[in-house]
This record gives C-alpha cells, structure tokens and sequence, in this order.
C-alpha cells in the first residue's frame, strides 16, 4: 500500500507522462479545479490507466505524473474528446507554459 498522495503501481515496465505547467498569474479564468478534478476521474476510467501524483506549489508551478500500461493506452487517453477540449483551455487560458513528457519506466522502488 502506497502512503497517500502516492500511486500503487505494478512492477514496471510501464509508462509515465509527466505534465509540469506554470499557472498564469491571473489564474487564467475559472473552472480549472473542477475541470483538473474531472480529469483525473475520467483518466482512472481508461483502459490501462495505472495512477497518477501530483503537485502544485504557491507559485504555481505544478507537476502530474499519470501512469500507463502502455504507449496505446496514452494516445488513447489523448484522443479522448473531453481530454482534448481540456487541454485547449489549458494552452488558452490556464497556463503560462507547459512541458509534457512520456517516459518509460523500467525500475521502481520505494520505502516507507
């Protein structure tokens, strides 16, 4: 059992997409909150989704690791249509910059 705010994941390999963005200072507008929250309900109802960690620090300055079983399994997730209108309101309104990586895990370990 992972402490809170960590994924329980397999043993690896298995991929990891990771999201840093900076918040733009105005905020960029409302319903980010209920719309990130959305995301990571709807990212657990995909085929190969293993879990997700994330941060967000008082500058705004956020990190999202989501994991995945596979590479199909991510261009799934980005094909998603509810996905994809999230995303042009994240270039659009809710942040300054963002880098999105995918990496494929081939070791993992971890202590209490």
């Amino acid at each position: 059992m992972a402490a809170p705010g960590f994924a329980t994941l397999p043993a690896p390999p298995y991929y990891a997409v990771v999201f840093s963005s900076q918040r733009r200072d105005d905020g960029g507008g409302s319903g980010y909150g209920a719309t990130a929250q959305r995301m990571v309900e709807l990212a657990a109802q995909q085929p190969g989704y293993l879990g997700v960690e994330s941060a967000r620090g008082a500058d705004g300055f956020g990190i999202t690791v989501s994991y995945w079983a596979s590479e199909a399994h991510i261009l799934a997730w980005r094909r998603n249509a509810e996905h994809s209108l999230a995303r042009e309101r994240g270039r659009t309104l809710w942040y300054e910059h963002f880098e999105l990586r995918v990496a494929k895990v081939e070791r993992a370990y971890g202590s209490p």
